[in-house]
């Protein structure tokens, strides 16, 4: 087992240091360029469009779930235990450098963000609760390649529901053994069981229930562990300083603390940053194309503020709860025993129970969202209600089995898979950036003028492939547009019959 583990390992590295990484830098400059840092100069639109009110159906019931219920599914699944047993490893292994590539990662991931969202709303699906799309549909009907978008649900299948959220519940018990204490060798059964039952009740609900589920515990999860890091950073505020000046010195090589060289730094802090904000990986995508909004774009901004969210802020505030506690990190713990060292070693004891519940709270959220992405790729390859059912038991045993077996493996597995998933992803979004920038124009055109920007896809002329954003008034009952709206498109009207 140790010798398929080291295999994994010195792969995976080798997939991401000569293929993955130059490609998700090369495109992310590439868009960012294009779009004219779409990223950045739209951070107002980001907060304006996730209050957004729902589009809804002729009898008044909302078309899907709303900007800010797909904002809380793919924070779900972004929001996990990489943002503390994740952070933790990179900089354990890469040095305080590592978190500034996680900083630029977020940045510069932020545009393919934007692209692969967007596109996954314009290239929609109807089905019983609302909507649902992602990169496999985007191949289908952007590129016409249904064989590509197969591949890639299998793969994030594999990825996400499965690999990924193993590793949340095996974080899960193996925090609650720690808090608890003890040789207890039937503790993880029993930890396992009961997120196990969890997740059942909830993912046999449907993606509503699951919206229902994360717009709750997203911001309280988030929120009590921003208050935790907060505390730490104020009790160690002289050391604030330093440990900026440590973060971009170790970012360029120098000082690095655990000897790591320059590309390493570089590859952990991208690879971290890719695991935690799924920028360009193409699994918030699945999120964003279950939202009922008037524009693509609307989600594309959402999606890349989540980017942010999760960076920023919650990937952030672990750092420097780790780097503000323990300026020597020669020796340090990975994962998550460096971050639950540095809380304890500040706030004591009590601290250690209030991030064990915080974690689970953390996880078991990741383990929904990664559970919607896999059913969105299920309905893609396949409209059997029996795969259906076979996929929901089996994520679920794959939440008990998790938390009793080694991560190591797991972790080493998931991150090859990863490296294909986010360059079949990539690839696609860069031959379909096009459209995505056609989109754009649409969006920031009506912004000009004053509108709340509605979109149909007679706007994108020689676009094909796209099913839903019909004429205003359609099967699933008219989009109410603003008056200023209504008055544009009239406008539009009269000017084409002229």
């Amino acid at each position: 087992m140790d010798a398929v583990n080291a295999w994994l390992l010195t792969w995976g590295d080798h997939l991401w240091t000569w293929v993955v990484l130059p490609v998700v830098v090369g495109l992310g400059l590439y868009f960012t360029i294009r779009s004219r840092a779409v990223q950045f100069r739209l951070i107002p639109e980001m907060f304006r469009t996730l209050t957004d009110k729902t589009p809804q159906t002729a009898d008044g019931k909302p078309q899907s779930v709303s900007a800010f219920q797909a904002f809380t599914i793919s924070a779900a699944s972004r929001v996990g235990v990489g943002n503390i047993a994740g952070v933790g490893t990179a900089i354990a292994v890469g040095g305080p450098g590592a978190v500034f590539w996680m900083w630029v990662m977020a940045f510069v991931g932020g545009a393919s963000s934007f692209i692969e969202s967007s596109l996954a709303q314009l290239y929609k699906t109807r089905d019983a609760n609302g909507f649902r799309g992602g990169p496999a549909y985007y191949m289908q009907r952007g590129l016409k390649a249904r064989w590509l978008g197969v591949w890639f649900a299998i793969i994030l299948i594999l990825c996400f529901p499965f690999a990924f959220s193993s590793l949340q519940a095996n974080t899960i018990a193996a925090t609650v053994s720690s808090t608890v204490g003890g040789d207890l060798p039937w503790l993880p059964w029993v930890v396992g069981a009961g997120v196990s039952v969890l997740t059942g009740l909830v993912v046999f609900g449907g993606v509503r229930r699951i919206a229902s589920v994360t717009q709750v515990l997203v911001p309280i999860m988030a929120l009590a562990y921003l208050a935790l890091g907060v505390i730490v950073v104020a009790l160690h505020l002289d050391r604030v300083g330093p440990v900026f000046a440590e973060i971009f010195t170790s970012a360029w090589g120098f000082n690095e603390v655990v000897g790591a060289a320059f590309g390493y730094i570089i590859l952990t802090g991208v690879k971290r940053g890719m695991f935690s904000n799924e920028a360009g990986l193409g699994s918030a995508p699945n999120a964003g194309a279950s939202a009922a909004v008037t524009h693509p774009v609307k989600q594309g901004l959402v999606q890349t503020l989540g980017v942010y969210f999760d960076t920023f802020l919650v990937c952030s505030i672990t750092a420097f709860i780790i780097l503000v506690s323990v300026p020597d990190l020669a020796g340090a713990s990975r994962g998550i025993d460096l971050t639950q060292g540095a809380l304890t070693g500040t706030l004591g004891d009590w601290s250690s129970i209030a991030l064990s519940v915080i974690i689970f709270m953390l996880a078991f959220s990741s383990i929904l969202g990664n559970y919607y992405y896999g059913e969105s790729n299920i309905e893609f390859i396949s409209s059997s209600r029996a795969l259906l059912v076979g996929y929901r038991v089996l994520v679920v045993a794959a939440v008990l089995v998790g938390s009793v077996v080694g991560a190591d493996l797991v972790w080493n597995f998931a991150d090859g898979v990863m490296g294909f998933m986010a360059l079949t992803n990539l690839i696609a979004i860069g031959l379909l950036s096009g459209v995505a920038f056609r989109l754009l124009k649409d969006y920031t055109a009506q912004r000009r003028d004053g509108l709340d920007p509605v979109f149909t896809r007679d706007r994108l002329p020689g676009v094909s492939g796209v099913e839903c954003w019909e004429d205003e008034l359609t099967v699933t009952g008219p989009i109410r547009l603003p008056s200023r709206a209504r008055q544009a498109s009239k406008h539009r009207d009269q000017h084409a019959r002229d």
